[in-house]
C-alpha cells in the first residue's frame, strides 16, 4: 500500500488508517451501538496483515474501551509488525455518558499516562488534542503535550477538529504535525481553508469519516437507517434522516457504476476521492470486524481519472442544489 509522509513530521503513514471510534461501544453519547470485542481485535489484526501501518483511537471512545481493545490487539501482533499508534486527549466522560472538554495541563498529563497504560506502549506515536474545547485552553494543553514529547512519552503532536486560526495560535509554541478533520463527499468544509493552509504549512491531514459513517459504503439503506439503535449516535444525525438521507443515498446510486466499472467495491470510491487531494496523508476507515477492512483497504491505491471525478462532482453539485431547494444545509454534524 502507498505511504505518504505526515506533513513535515518523521511519520510515514499508509493511505488507509484503522479507525476505532465505533469499537468503543454504545454506552456514551457518541457511541455506535454494541460491539463484539473479539471481532474488533481480529479486525485490527487483519488490517495490519493487509498492510495498514497505523491505528487511530482516542481516550474518550467508550471511556477508554477502544484503547483497551487496541492494546489487546497490539499484544497479539509481532513486534516487527507493530503499527503506528495515534490517540487523543481533551474529552472527559461524565457519569451520564455525555462528554465535557478539558484541556488543563494536569488533565492532559493524566490522560496521556492512562492512554499509555491502556495501549501497553512506552511512547504514543501521534498525540492529538481531540477538540479545541474550551478554546481558551488550547495553548495550555499544547504546552503540556510539548513537555510530554520532551519526556519521550510522545513522538509527534497534532490536533483534531481545529480551525486555521487555532492552529496559528499553536505554531509558535511547537509545530503542528497534523490535523484530523472530518472530510468526505458529504462534508467538504475543509477544502476552503484548512486543506490549503495545511499544504502551505507542512501540516499532515488524516481525515476521519471519509465514508460519512457508512453512508457512502454502498451498503446503507433507508431501512438500515430506520433500524439504528438508540445507542448509535447516527440515529440522531440529520444526514441519516429525511430529507438528507434520501439525497445522500441518491448520490451513492449515481456514482456506484464508477466502482462497478473499475471492478472495485463501492466503499473504496469515497476513500480514493478524499485521497485525490495531495494535502491528505491518509483516510481513516472504521474497523468493527475483519470484513470491513478487507472491503475498504484497496481504496488507498485507487487513483481516480478526471472523468470519474467529473461524474462525482456532478452528483454532489446536484445534491447541493436539492438541499438548497429544501432549505437544508449539508453542514453541521461531522
Amino acid at each position: 500500500m502507498q505511504k505518504r509522509r505526515l506533513g513535515d513530521s518523521e511519520l510515514e503513514l499508509t493511505t488507509i488508517g484503522i479507525g476505532t471510534w465505533a469499537i468503543g461501544g454504545g454506552d456514551w453519547s457518541f457511541g455506535w451501538g454494541d460491539q463484539d470485542e473479539g471481532e474488533a481485535i481480529v479486525g485490527i489484526r487483519k488490517g495490519v496483515e493487509l498492510g495498514v501501518n497505523w491505528i487511530d483511537t482516542a481516550a474518550i471512545y467508550g471511556d477508554g474501551a477502544s484503547e483497551v481493545l487496541v492494546g489487546k490487539a497490539l499484544r497479539e501482533i509481532p513486534e516487527s509488525e507493530r503499527p503506528i499508534v495515534a490517540t487523543k486527549c481533551g474529552r472527559i466522560m461524565q457519569e451520564d455518558g455525555t462528554v465535557k472538554g478539558c484541556l488543563k495541563k494536569e488533565s492532559v498529563v493524566r490522560e496521556c499516562e492512562a492512554s499509555l497504560r491502556r495501549l501497553g506502549v512506552d511512547c504514543i506515536d501521534l498525540y492529538q488534542i481531540h477538540w479545541p474545547d474550551p478554546d481558551e485552553d488550547i495553548e495550555e494543553a499544547w504546552s503540556a503535550m510539548v513537555t510530554l514529547k520532551e519526556e519521550g512519552k510522545i513522538r509527534e503532536i497534532g490536533v483534531s477538529n481545529h480551525g486555521v486560526e487555532q492552529m496559528e495560535r499553536l505554531q509558535p509554541i511547537h509545530a503542528v504535525a497534523s490535523l484530523q478533520p472530518p472530510y468526505s463527499m458529504l462534508n467538504r468544509e475543509i477544502e476552503d481553508d484548512r486543506l490549503p493552509y495545511c499544504g502551505e504549512k507542512g501540516v499532515g491531514v488524516v481525515c476521519y469519516s471519509p465514508m460519512m459513517k457508512g453512508l457512502l459504503t454502498g451498503a446503507f439503506t433507508r431501512e438500515r437507517a430506520e433500524a439504528l439503535s438508540d445507542k448509535d449516535h447516527r440515529s440522531r444525525d440529520p444526514k441519516f434522516t429525511p430529507p438528507q438521507l434520501e439525497l445522500n443515498l441518491e448520490v451513492v446510486e449515481t456514482i456506484r457504476p464508477l466502482a462497478e466499472e473499475a471492478g472495485r467495491s463501492m466503499a473504496q470510491l469515497p476513500l480514493a476521492w478524499v485521497l485525490r487531494r495531495a494535502e491528505v496523508t491518509s483516510a481513516i476507515v472504521g474497523v468493527r470486524k475483519p470484513s470491513q477492512i478487507e472491503e475498504t483497504v484497496g481504496g488507498g491505491d485507487w487513483v481516480l481519472t478526471q472523468e470519474e471525478l467529473d461524474v462525482i462532482e456532478g452528483a454532489l453539485h446536484l445534491r447541493e442544489e436539492k438541499l438548497a431547494q429544501l432549505g437544508e444545509t449539508s453542514q453541521g454534524w461531522v
